[in-house]
């Protein structure tokens, strides 16, 4: 008897993202085996997926790309964002639409499969990502596990009442998972085409980073700038940074809770405040000064993660487009007298900025060191340098050069 060909041939999923609510995602799995429960997000830039993974601010997330085809261009050392690699800060997991070709780049050094097994990220692709994001809009950011077994075997029911039972990140101090277990000088400045990071040789000033989980373009730019870097952990006291003789002080980006990191921040940072030495935040630093400065911050529907936002800078007047990272926002109505709100976006009309009245204290929510996105907003570490050096009596620098 001749021997029949099935009309069709289904092909075992390797990989399963079950959301809170029971419902299961069926996909092809790639790098790290296992499982992770976090929350879900998705982000629209259209490069830079190496700089978001390692992200320490995508802590206890999983990050959904809207653009189809991530990894083409592979990976390398230079594209990540986190302090200590070793630790691995940033997103647990990655949800792609088309299957990770090999790479096609001059800088490429590696596979991105291989990359996201050596981070322990575990990823699945060819899902409808379109459909996962419209979900994302329609419901807010769901609490999941994202597991990938190569044999396709899943306890289903197990992965469900996981993810059903997680807390999400209300509440959830992830800083101090993420922050420096020791403070250290930084002196790496930023990237330049075809000669990689150079390094610092004779700073100018002195800054200190208050690290809840900051990135490393943050850093380079601010030594690209003439300052000393000096990153301290999350914790670290005010009489110990004050210590140090800083002539700036930084409060880093971050993921988690803002209110559950600010618990021993809060009173940190409004020690500082007592003093008139120049303080600039971004994303969960801004958060901390909204808090200490007494405001409130709340959890977004969907949050603000990609390349591509809208946000006008209310003391120049312009528009820029900018990279976002954040669940969580600034409530503005919450914002006592003195305290100006600086940027707004103009997708939401969600608070991005604030800057105190009369003192040379402000933050944004945005990410300015554009790592990845859009350079639209570097002029901030030239407006925080500018604070010092007027403060100092010195020549100030353009805004933007």
């Amino acid at each position: 008897m001749a021997e029949t060909t099935p009309a069709w041939a289904t092909e075992k999923p390797t990989a399963v993202l079950v959301l809170a609510d029971g419902t299961v995602i069926e996909g092809r799995g790639l790098g790290a085996t296992g499982s992770a429960v976090a929350e879900v997000c998705f982000n629209t830039a259209l490069t830079g997926y190496q700089e978001i993974l390692t992200d320490p601010s995508y802590a206890g997330q999983i990050v959904t790309f809207t653009f189809p085809h991530i990894g083409n261009i592979g990976t390398n050392g230079e594209d990540i964002e986190d302090l200590n690699p070793a630790a691995r800060a940033g997103a647990v997991g990655a949800v792609f639409k088309a299957d990770v070709t090999n790479p096609s780049n001059y800088r490429a050094a590696g596979h991105l499969d291989q990359w996201l097994k050596k981070r322990g990220i575990v990823a699945l692709s060819g899902i409808d990502t379109r459909a996962l994001t419209a979900l994302i809009r329609e419901k807010g950011m769901p609490n999941a596990v994202i597991a990938h077994a190569p044999d396709g075997v899943f306890d289903l029911d197990d992965l469900k009442r996981r993810a059903a039972a997680w807390s999400g990140l209300i509440g959830l101090d992830l800083a101090k998972e993420v922050t420096s277990g020791q403070s250290s000088v930084w002196r790496e400045t930023p990237w330049v085409w075809n000669e990689g990071f150079g390094e610092q040789a004779e700073p100018s000033l002195h800054v200190v980073a208050i690290d809840y989980g900051v990135k490393r373009n943050i850093l380079r730019l601010l030594a690209g700038l003439g300052a000393k870097v000096t990153v301290v952990p999350a914790s670290t006291g005010s009489e110990e940074i004050l210590a140090m003789q800083p002539d700036g002080i930084f409060l880093s980006n971050g993921p988690g809770d803002p209110e559950a990191t600010g618990d021993y921040a809060v009173p940190i940072i409004q020690d500082l405040l007592k003093t008139d030495i120049p303080l600039f935040g971004i994303c969960l630093g801004h958060q901390m000064l909204a808090l200490a400065l007494g405001g409130r911050t709340a959890k977004m529907h969907q949050g603000h993660h990609g390349a591509n936002h809208p946000v006008k800078d209310h003391t120049t007047g312009k528009v820029e487009i900018v990279s976002m990272n954040h669940g969580f926002a600034v409530d503005a109505d919450s914002l006592p007298e003195g305290v100006e709100e600086t940027h707004v976006s103009l997708f939401d009309g969600s608070n991005c900025g604030i800057a105190l009245t009369g003192r040379p204290v402000f933050s944004v929510q945005h990410h300015p060191e554009a790592s990845p996105g859009p350079q639209d907003s570097h002029y901030l570490f030239r407006r925080f340098v500018n604070l010092i050096r007027e403060k100092r009596g010195e020549e100030l620098l353009a805004e933007r050069a």
